[in-house]
């Protein structure tokens, strides 16, 4: 019983669990947001997207508008505690990776013809 109550912890500290979460959630993102930034930059789609991303800068672009919406939500609300001050905040995170994945589906959709 000890272990269970070192890996979770009481809500003052957190406990181990915690922690492990937050880490995880920032390996995600950061993820998220370094994939973006090789679509921009080069144009490098991950293998499971090559076929259907039309648009690797646009895709892209959504990737890190995705990222940072979602690291906005994540640690200034489930993550902050329970604080309901920063709940807006959170929910425009939440707006702003719906943004990202919007963006990141117009990227998977062909262009306009180009006018002559």
């Amino acid at each position: 019983m000890i272990w269970v109550r070192a890996l979770l912890g009481t809500h003052r500290d957190g406990g181990l669990m915690h922690w492990i979460l937050v880490a995880v959630a920032v390996l995600a993102v950061v993820g998220l947001a370094g994939i973006g930034i090789a679509g921009i930059t080069t144009g490098w789609v991950p293998p499971w997207g090559r076929r259907r991303v039309l648009r690797p800068k646009l895709w892209g672009y959504g990737a890190v508008v995705g990222a940072v919406g979602m690291s906005l939500y994540m640690f200034l609300g489930p993550f902050h505690g329970p604080d309901a001050d920063m709940t807006p905040y959170a929910m425009a995170g939440m707006a702003l990776f719906f943004v990202g994945l919007v963006l990141q589906m117009a990227g998977q959709r062909p262009g306009r013809p180009a006018s002559r």
